[in-house]
């Protein structure tokens, strides 16, 4: 059950142990970046991050499947007790929007079969919980990313650094870590 951020309805997420891992999702389909952050009494440090990432001379299904695979295999490596995810922002490309939009439902799916609760969070939440100003540049959200988890430099590529923003976000809005 997708829990929605915005109305701060967490009553689905059941309470996390005192060290808990939540897993932040920044979806897309040529690349998905996820981050791994392990919560000790309201603290986070870095587990892992990286991306998945599909080629475009592979068809459409076969890369949504491999999304999925990978999903499962990030979800039961790291056993994360609370998944957050990045609402999709619709701009002017269509096509695009669309495959994100069915990129982000394999990966929903993935939490869903595991029975992890996903929290679901917009651009505007993510840069406000993590830079403190709702409008902050890309930059502005990748230093304080780099700053909060004490990393030498900033995360590499910026879907990667994009996820760990969404899972500190997760930390940052949620009262049951």
């Amino acid at each position: 059950m997708t829990v929605t951020a915005s109305t701060h309805s967490f009553s689905s997420v059941r309470h996390l142990p005192p060290a808990s891992v939540v897993l932040g999702i920044d979806p897309g389909l040529a690349i998905l970046g996820y981050g791994a952050l392990s919560y000790s009494s309201r603290k986070p440090s870095c587990i892992t991050y990286g991306c998945i990432t599909t080629t475009p001379d592979t068809d459409f299904a076969s890369r949504l499947s491999l999304i999925y695979q990978e999903m499962l295999l990030l979800i039961d490596t790291h056993q994360p007790a609370i998944g957050a995810i990045e609402k999709l922002f619709f701009s002017k490309n269509t096509k695009t929007a669309l495959s994100v939009a069915q990129a982000r439902g394999v990966t929903i799916l993935a939490f869903a079969q595991r029975a992890i609760p996903l929290i679901e969070f917009t651009p505007l939440e993510i840069k406000q919980a993590v830079a403190g100003y709702g409008r902050a540049d890309k930059k502005q959200v990748q230093r304080m990313t780099r700053s909060l988890l004490g990393l030498a430099e900033i995360p590499r590529p910026d879907d990667a650094a994009d996820a760990l923003a969404v899972a500190l976000c997760a930390g940052a809005t949620a009262p049951y870590i």
